[in-house]
């Protein structure tokens, strides 16, 4: 017997903007994104001083996975909540500058502090340590949001007891256009996880 699932809770992060579950938390019109970036850590109440040092695309979905489980997992704790993530770009926003740096002959030092993050899934990674979450986690690429995928994929990681919830993500950051929708799937709730509901909550 096939069994629902339902969107616990989302959020949404784009223009300097951040709304939680319908409900715009900060504004902030004309801040570069390292700024925005900060004011929204102190409203995650993260507690990881290694945020400072990720690339952006790491920022953007540690503040928007941070503010979704500050009320869903306990510090200390292991957490059985997975992961799955995607985007269009990849960490191409990151391997342009670590590119740039190759480039630089006259000031010739590509930094493994940048090299680290030219992968797209080591935003998941930061996620798991700050969370203590062991389950599974995967970040896929496609060309648009994919809401038949995470609706599907994310069934059958709940289906087949990979995990008690599922943190699902559109993570995108690209030179200064940014969006990030992170939002949590579980057994219960009230709103059925449908890639139609998940579109809407996309565009809210």
């Amino acid at each position: 017997m096939e069994t629902k699932q339902y969107i616990n809770g989302y959020c949404v992060i784009e223009n300097n903007s951040v709304t939680v579950n319908g409900q715009q938390v900060l504004n902030t019109p004309g801040l570069a994104f390292p700024e925005f970036a900060k004011q929204a850590y102190q409203l995650a109440d993260a507690g990881y001083p290694k945020f400072f040092k990720m690339d952006n695309l790491s920022k953007l979905a540690f503040l928007a996975a941070g503010l979704l489980l500050k009320d869903e997992v306990e510090d200390g704790k292991d957490n059985n909540i997975a992961l799955l993530f995607a985007n269009s770009s990849s960490s191409l926003d990151t391997d342009t500058k670590f590119q740039e740096q190759i480039n630089d002959r006259d000031n010739y030092y590509p930094s493994p502090a940048v090299f680290v993050y030219t992968l797209p899934n080591i935003c998941m990674g930061e996620i798991s340590i700050r969370y203590k979450l062991y389950t599974e986690n995967t970040f896929f690429i496609f060309a648009h949001f994919n809401a038949e995928f995470f609706a599907g994929y994310a069934a059958v990681l709940l289906a087949a007891n990979k995990a008690e919830k599922v943190l699902c993500g559109w993570v995108e950051f690209y030179k200064d256009s940014y969006k990030a929708f992170i939002y949590i799937v579980s057994h219960e709730g009230s709103t059925e996880h449908t890639a139609d509901n998940i579109t809407k909550l996309y565009h809210t």
